[in-house]
């Protein structure tokens, strides 16, 4: 049984959503999972979710390096919009194939939101970890 149920997974990559798709149902990881390729869609969700009303996700798999709106501007709008609601404390954690010590460093910057750093490829210990 896991901890979290809705699970934001966002990432511009879709080989990335396929292989932690596969590694959520070869480990009997039981979360409801809502996969986005871009900051933005995510955050207009979130945004609809407290218009609504609705639970926010529970977990949060983040990338840094996306088109439109990218990880560190979802942060900044994940924090905006987060004022608004009380519902329901969100998880986040960064997955990123960068391992830029600026990256690393700005991380630091957002860890009243973000838990932890992890780089892609994403293990099955990685998800030990988290879940």
């Amino acid at each position: 049984m896991s901890k979290f149920k809705d699970v934001f997974v966002i990432d511009d990559d879709k080989v990335f959503h396929f292989i932690i798709k596969k590694l959520f149902s070869k480990n009997n990881i039981d979360i409801n999972p809502s996969f986005y390729l871009n900051g933005l869609e995510a955050i207009e969700e979130i945004r609809e979710k407290i218009s609504l009303g609705t639970t926010m996700p529970d977990l949060i798999l983040l990338d840094i390096n996306m088109p439109i709106m990218d990880g560190w501007q979802f942060l900044d709008e994940f924090r905006k919009t987060k004022k608004t609601t009380t519902n329901g404390q969100t998880i986040i954690y960064l997955v990123s194939s960068s391992d830029s010590i600026s990256d690393l460093n700005r991380a630091k910057e957002y860890q009243d939101q973000v838990k932890d750093y992890f780089f892609k490829p994403m293990s099955l210990d990685d998800l030990k970890k988290i879940f």
